[in-house]
């Protein structure tokens, strides 16, 4: 298999956004390259971004959001990734939405791990990619770190040997090579994925700015990177002891999800550092640190660790 496939009338290209406007930011050059080369593409859209109260505030004049407003305001979103993806070229059929609440993804996973699968799975089953495209696990945004985890581990239930790409929306991309980049700077499809963006235009209201920065940046892509099945992870932080009192650690793979509070979790000290020895379960497995405390910062303070049982992956360089 080469390291560079190219983006060919084979390609059946999945890219997953755990929310309206991540297909369209992250992958809108790459859809409109896959259609240009006669491929395929679809979205799975995990979420309607519900939960977005502050545009939502400004636009409809309200202080109070509740349920009822919340469903009409992702129900407004869902339009908006329709028309997006009308720009970019991508028919309604190629639309798969799942209809979870925005900020909700983790619990998906956690709560109703087997329905989630299942749910990502079907979806895989039907689409047959042979490249996916998700997002990066070191995104900050909750919802974007557990579609990574979801997704991966869908794909290894479903036996699936799809490509994997990642995109970073929210965070620090990690250092890659020039050749990681999209080589695409056509001018027309370049100005589609502006159009593409704009649709979105409940996040025109108060990010307009951010939002057509991101869109304006090349495409840049990653991969899940290997590491060998040592029977363990290497967990990348380093709670202190109170810290260490409040802390749950989330596991992730094969078998399901286990949760334990950090004094009766299996980890161990190496050094300075943490182990935590890892199940005998098919496929990748993730490890999570969460406090489970209501705050109005959404980002994640620790995110997910994850190991492979073997690399995978390739970085897909667009013809044309």
């Amino acid at each position: 298999m080469q390291r560079h496939p190219v983006i060919d009338g084979s390609t059946r290209l999945l890219v997953v956004a755990p929310h309206p406007d991540d297909e369209s930011l992250a992958a809108g050059m790459l859809i409109q390259s896959t259609l240009a080369a006669g491929g395929r593409a679809d979205v799975l859209l995990l979420t309607d971004g519900d939960d977005n109260p502050w545009p939502q505030r400004w636009l409809e004049r309200r202080l109070v959001v509740g349920a009822d407003a919340r469903a009409r305001w992702g129900a407004r979103r869902r339009g908006e990734v329709a028309a997006a993806l009308g720009r970019l070229g991508v028919g309604a059929d190629h639309l798969h939405a799942l209809g979870w609440h925005d900020m909700q993804v983790t619990s998906e996973l956690r709560l109703r791990h087997g329905q989630a699968l299942g749910a990502v799975r079907r979806v895989l089953e039907r689409v047959r990619p042979n490249l996916v495209v998700i997002p990066d696990l070191g995104d900050t945004h909750p919802d974007h770190g557990s579609a990574h985890v979801l997704v991966r581990l869908a794909m290894a239930t479903a036996g699936s040997m799809a490509d994997v790409l990642t995109y970073m929306v929210h965070g620090t991309e990690r250092s890659a090579p020039e050749d990681l980049l999209v080589p695409d700077l056509d001018p027309e499809r370049q100005a589609t994925k502006r159009c593409a963006v704009l649709e979105h235009a409940t996040q025109m209201a108060l990010s307009r700015t951010r939002m057509l920065r991101i869109a304006s940046r090349p495409e840049r892509f990653d991969r899940p990177p290997p590491a060998p099945g040592t029977g363990a992870l290497r967990l990348p932080w380093r709670p202190g002891p109170f810290a260490r009192t409040r802390l749950r650690v989330v596991l992730a793979d094969g078998q399901g999800v286990v949760v334990w509070p950090w004094r009766k979790a299996p980890v161990e000290r190496a050094g300075g550092d943490w182990i935590l020895p890892l199940r005998d379960a098919p496929g990748p497995a993730f490890v999570k640190l969460t406090a489970d405390l209501s705050t109005p910062w959404i980002y994640d303070r620790y995110g997910w660790a994850g190991q492979d049982p073997e690399p995978v992956g390739l970085v897909a360089r667009p013809a044309g």
